[in-house]
């Protein structure tokens, strides 16, 4: 190899090495840019949604990744730190925050042990029941009415592959056809494309609950294909970033302050209509608040 060609790339290989680095350091980058930037969704009531359709997201898990901020901006000694979000979906979550896009996930990405192998995840600060939501008058009561149906699921979320393997192992012919978010996939079921929806079990009721009319569906609550915690991601491999953020998800839950944010969004009316989600606190999410931990499933 000639010599300025074996300079050339040696020096292309120090500057991806410190790219990379750069990219790993999540709290020099914030710090140098004054902007923490903060992957959202635009319709996952009550965790992360825009209530008018546009603009900045509010929510339960983005009021956690708020007090995050503040955390970061006291480490930093910041007088400021700007919030920059970008709405994100399943299918590109992930590769937008390994490639720096965002910083953190705050919305509703279940922690599972495959996702754990690219990205970090912080305390698990919610635990969902997957399930089904159909109409009220469609006469499906359990998963296993939803033989020879065609149900609605959302692309890249772990809805798919419950569902999968139940038929399956079940031996239940369902046809599946997928949404690109929660909000779209709810179309499916609302205008009779689908005669289900599979899909966790707080999201169905926050997308019933802003429905023209709630009292058309119905979720099949008695039944579940599986209980899944929800995790902020976060990218793997840089301790510092990591240690802030679990310290500070962590002493939201053990000081109680995370039932006064639980209570704002789950059991009290929420924006745009002023609608009460009436979802208390489950067992399983207790049990988070009192062992933090970001087991994957």
């Amino acid at each position: 190899m000639p010599i300025r060609l074996s300079r050339i790339l040696g020096l292309g290989a120090v500057f991806l090495c410190s790219a990379a680095l750069a990219q790993s350091d999540t709290l020099s980058k914030i710090k140098q840019t004054g902007v923490i930037k903060i992957g959202s969704r635009d319709s996952q009531v009550p965790f992360s949604y825009q209530p008018t359709g546009s603009g900045e997201p509010t929510g339960y898990t983005n009021d956690i990744c708020l007090k995050i901020v503040d955390a970061v901006k006291a480490k930093l000694g910041l007088a400021s730190l700007e919030v920059r979000y970008t709405t994100l979906t399943s299918t590109n979550r992930i590769p937008l925050l390994t490639n720096g896009t965002v910083d953190l996930d705050c919305a509703t990405t279940t922690n599972t042990v495959q996702r754990q192998q690219q990205v970090g995840f912080a305390p698990s600060h919610f635990v969902t029941n997957i399930t089904a939501a159909v109409k009220t008058k469609s006469g499906i009561n359990t998963i296993a009415d939803l033989s020879g149906k065609t149900v609605a699921t959302v692309s890249g979320s772990t809805a798919i592959q419950l569902l999968r393997s139940y038929r399956k192992s079940e031996n239940v012919d369902v046809q599946e056809l997928s949404g690109k978010d929660t909000a779209d996939a709810f179309l499916l079921l609302a205008s009779d494309r689908t005669q289900a929806y599979i899909l966790d079990d707080v999201q169905l009721a926050g997308l019933i609950a802003t429905s023209p009319k709630p009292s058309d569906y119905k979720i099949l609550s008695k039944e579940s294909l599986r209980q899944e915690p929800y995790g902020i991601m976060y990218r793997k491999d840089d301790p510092d970033f990591k240690e802030l953020v679990d310290k500070t998800v962590t002493e939201l839950m053990k000081s109680g302050a995370i039932e006064q944010i639980y209570a704002k969004w789950f059991t009290k009316p929420i924006p745009p209509n002023n609608i009460n989600l009436n979802f208390p606190l489950s067992d399983a999410v207790r049990e988070l608040y009192k062992n933090p931990n970001n087991k994957g499933v």
